[in-house]
């Protein structure tokens, strides 16, 4: 029976926090019509889902909280008591103290109980008097009337009328036993359609799904890789066989491998949404403490990506919404000044791009004064004065990325320490990803975040120094063109190549890695990207596109900055996976000590 409870529970605990996420979402929709039946039923179905599976599992604190804020909105389904703001910030609160409850339960600890002054509050405002207003006189009168008007809740209410209605477990009715609640197990979680219609859809119409442990598709993920490893091997060598037959037997194992790493993906993609529903929550809290008035609009939540980016992207996300409605969003009175609206707007949207997801954080703000910026970093002492002069206005935005830095001039519980914008930064590079600054002063500001689909494979650009094989994130590359050593120019102590009137810092690789210069009288040139900024990286060759399989960096070379990762290529040999943004970070210093010393 332990083996059985404990599967039960580890069910609960899935389904719940599934359920609590949908209802921050929904819990904001009814705030702003709370007349909307439809929504109203969907968050009681909500709360009525947790306390039945709480109650099976005796969680009894849950049960509890969720029987008060049932009672609470009952009583505005029947139109005896509608919903106000202190119904609503109750609500939120009770949320708040699920979520805290479902960690509990999840540590192996006991849920605390909730206060008692918030299931007082809850009781008061669903004990306002209304004749023939209960769930079940509504339940019989829509019966009577033929059965059109009475939905799953109505007919639940009526069953209770009959039956007795169940309670909170120690609380034994003085004519009525509580009826057992059903198992989480049985009891599914509402769905987007329940959610917004209030009418489950056909079970023939039902998608069918197993629950697999995620630790199992890792391992298919893990050997989907060693298969992508050895079709890159195959292909390599074909060409040297000169064979029909083991030909077509490489292409036809090309093609298999090409949909098994397409099918396995699939399986482990989840719609970010999982992540996005959390924020209407979120910004309603955000907003309510600052004293703003601010909407928050939901855009793509049904692009999917790898699980592990989806949970990955929570942090990065939770910092730039907040931030935009802290820093970004003016007070309401500052936004009338402006000829604004007191209504904020933010915008979270997502959209796939070809290998890789744009995410942006938008807002109609105040925007970011690359002025202000610049003179907070030199203040902070994260910059000198010297080099602070030479930043153009994008790159002074780039500034907010620094560790610690901040534009507020005093701590609060939001914002001024100067470690979120450092967090959200570290956490996409650690993703593989990028994030990038567009703002207008006045008008609004914008953050792009650009993540692969999957992190297990990652598409690359190989190119070679010597016999040396190296990766860069294709996700980074933005041309490749010839290069001769003639068409440089010096600017600041920096080498620079002149793109089409636009001066880019060069590197070379060769001499980031402490190699001799080549003899050759023309290499190629690879333009990156990192951040805002564009820049040139000067390699020998360029041997093509390859996906590999990211494997953790050899110990000696772990800590190193500029190395992302290892893997193996076509030929069996290993190559490195460059990190872009160490590349020019380290790169450029570099270079400017090279050229102070150059000048002594």
């Amino acid at each position: 029976m332990s083996a059985i409870a404990s599967d039960i529970c580890a069910d609960f605990l899935v389904e719940v926090g599934e359920i609590l996420d949908q209802l921050g979402e929904q819990m904001v929709a009814l705030e702003h019509a709370p007349t909307d039946r439809e929504c109203l039923n969907a968050v009681f179905r909500g709360f009525h889902t947790i306390k039945g599976g709480a109650g099976f599992l005796d969680f009894t604190p849950m049960v509890a909280i969720c029987h008060a804020v049932e009672d609470r909105l009952n009583a505005a389904r029947t139109g005896a008591a509608p919903l106000d703001a202190q119904a609503f910030d109750g609500a939120q609160q009770s949320l708040d103290l699920l979520v805290d409850m479902l960690r509990s339960v999840s540590a192996g600890l006991e849920p605390s109980p909730a206060p008692e002054p918030l299931l007082a509050a809850l009781r008061a405002g669903s004990s306002a008097p209304a004749p023939m207003a209960t769930p079940a006189a509504s339940a019989i009168a829509a019966f009577a009337a033929g059965g059109d008007g009475i939905d799953d809740l109505d007919f639940e209410a009526l069953l209770d009328s009959l039956h007795g209605a169940g309670g909170v477990p120690g609380e034994v009715p003085a004519a009525t036993a509580p009826a057992p609640a059903p198992s989480p197990a049985a009891t599914p979680a509402p769905s987007t359609a329940v959610a917004k219609g209030g009418n489950a859809a056909p079970a023939e119409n039902a998608e069918v799904t197993v629950r697999v442990d995620v630790r199992r598709l890792d391992a298919m993920v893990n050997l989907v890789g060693e298969l992508v490893l050895a079709r890159n091997r195959l292909k390599t060598i074909r060409p040297r066989l000169r064979d029909d037959d083991l030909d077509r037997a490489v292409g036809s194992l090309d093609a298999a491998t090409s949909r098994l790493q397409s099918a396995v993906m699939t399986a482990r993609m989840q719609p970010v949404g999982r992540v996005f529903a959390r924020f209407p929550k979120l910004a309603r809290d955000v907003a309510r403490q600052l004293s703003k008035n601010v909407d928050l609009e939901v855009i793509g939540a049904e692009t999917e990506l790898d699980r592990n980016l989806v949970e990955a992207l929570a942090d990065p996300l939770v910092h730039l919404v907040r931030n935009a409605i802290d820093h970004g969003i003016e007070m309401p009175d500052a936004r009338r000044r402006a000829g604004k609206p007191e209504l904020g707007r933010v915008r979270l949207s997502a959209q796939q791009e070809g290998d890789h997801v744009a995410i942006e954080v938008r807002d109609d703000g105040n925007g970011i004064d690359p002025e202000r910026v610049r003179r907070k970093a030199i203040d902070k002492g994260l910059i000198d004065a010297e080099a602070a002069a030479r930043l153009s206005a994008e790159e002074c935005l780039q500034l907010i990325f620094l560790p610690g830095f901040s534009t507020r001039d005093q701590v609060s519980d939001l914002s001024g320490r100067g470690v979120g914008m450092d967090v959200v930064q570290s956490r996409i590079r650690e993703l593989s990803g990028f994030v990038q600054i567009h703002s207008e002063p006045g008008v609004g500001s914008r953050f792009a975040i650009r993540v692969p689909l999957t992190l297990a494979i990652l598409p690359t650009l190989l190119v070679e120094i010597g016999d040396d094989v190296y990766a860069l994130p294709l996700v980074r590359v933005v041309e490749v063109l010839a290069y001769q050593p003639g068409n440089t120019l010096w600017i600041d102590g920096q080498q620079v190549l002149d793109l089409r009137q636009e001066p880019l810092p060069l590197l070379d690789l060769r001499e980031w890695l402490g190699l001799e210069a080549g003899s050759m009288a023309e290499t190629t040139c690879v333009v990156l990207q990192s951040g805002e900024q564009r820049f040139c990286l000067i390699v020998d060759r360029v041997r093509g596109r390859e996906e590999v399989v990211i494997k953790a960096l050899p110990p000696t070379l772990r800590g190193l900055p500029g190395y992302a990762g290892a893997s193996l290529v076509g030929d069996g040999r290993m190559t490195l996976i460059l990190d872009v943004d160490a590349l020019l970070r380290t790169g450029l210093r570099e270079s400017s000590q090279n050229s102070r010393s150059q000048l002594k």
